[in-house]
């Protein structure tokens, strides 16, 4: 990816800097299918050459230029939002040319200025939303009432604009829904070891509260941390250490029951959820999760795991708290020699 400069100043556009790295990185989600998109339409555009010329083709060949240069621009600058969205608008006004050159409001291809604003949400927020509707409205007004009614093309031709127009829709829909669903993973998975990460964990935790609350049930938490894991680092390098997070988590992701969820909450950190689980009953899966990973070297590397437990005595409970309980019991066990569980 091209060199970039984030600027945190917050705009009408991007009111902080998570918005503004979401736009960016959407952007460059969308550019081979919003391109695509457009050379798409280019085929019916290219259909009615032998009726209006090569006019509008030289049209479009300028709006995927546009969409290309200020893509690389955007990286380049402080604010990529306004050029970004300059570049949207100019689309939407060469395709407004298009339609004006193909019939004003009686042209087929009307619907294309729909295409454009399905890409809208995921890159600029409500604020753009707002914006790319009413400057669309305008553009569909000027050509409604300012451009005669003609019909240069033939009615065949509706047919086929038309299904390009859902065509094009259906890309950019299902490249959005790609890029949502992975930024839904990002979010909560940890890269690595697949694990749920610290945003996951306390999203849970508060529905665990509501429920607790509402069930009276108790939760257990199990706090681990690796031993040593530093020395592991240091002396046979990183790739080995992440070779070790990942098994450890594999090894305690396999003695967990299906709704027990375990989350990696820190380099070599990790805690699991026991939701509806005793105190007695967390001790003795921690002493189990501890056994898996002691059961067998990692590639001739002795490995071993600290746990600590807490639990909950049923109804409302304070998840930090809790956390921070099973914490405390970990870092006796870590006192006391490792490789040992402490309840809290």
């Amino acid at each position: 990816m091209e060199p970039r400069l984030i600027e945190h100043r917050p705009t009408w556009l991007c009111p902080d800097a998570a918005s503004r790295e979401r736009l960016l990185d959407m952007d460059e989600r969308l550019r081979r299918p919003r391109v695509g998109t457009l050379g798409l339409l280019g085929v019916g555009v290219a259909a009615a050459i032998p009726y209006l010329g090569w006019g509008p083709l030289g049209l479009l060949g300028c709006a995927i230029l546009a969409l290309v240069a200020a893509s690389r621009l955007a990286r380049r600058v402080s604010v990529p939002e306004y050029g970004l969205a300059i570049s949207w608008s100019f689309t939407q006004i060469l395709i407004a040319v298009s339609v004006g050159l193909t019939g004003g409001p009686e042209s087929y291809v009307l619907s294309w200025l729909v295409v454009p604003l399905v890409t809208l949400p995921a890159r600029f927020g409500s604020h753009g939303v707002a914006a790319g509707v009413a400057f669309t409205a305008l553009l569909v007004a000027a050509v409604g009432f300012g451009v005669p009614a003609t019909h240069p093309l033939p009615e065949s031709y509706a047919t086929g604009a038309t299904l390009l127009m859902l065509v094009g829709v259906a890309i950019l829909s299902s490249a959005l829904m790609r890029s949502d669903l992975e930024h839904r993973t990002e979010a909560v998975v940890d890269d690595l070891t697949g694990m749920l990460n610290r945003r996951a964990l306390e999203q849970r935790l508060e529905e665990l509260e509501a429920q607790a609350a509402i069930s009276g049930q108790s939760i257990a938490a199990i706090a681990a941390d690796i031993d040593h894991f530093k020395r592991v680092n240091d002396e046979h390098g990183h790739a080995r250490g992440d070779a070790v997070l990942v098994e450890v988590a594999n090894r305690l992701r396999s003695r967990l029951r299906a709704f027990d969820l375990a989350y990696r909450v820190g380099g070599e950190e990790f805690l699991v959820l026991l939701p509806g689980a005793g105190v007695d009953e967390a001790h003795t899966l921690a002493d189990a999760l501890r056994e898996a990973v002691v059961s067998d070297s990692f590639d001739g590397l002795p490995v071993t795991v600290s746990f600590g437990v807490a639990a909950t005595g049923g109804g409302p409970f304070d998840g930090e708290a809790l956390l921070a309980e099973a914490d405390a019991a970990l870092y006796v066990a870590k006192a006391r020699g490792r490789d040992r569980v402490v309840v809290a």
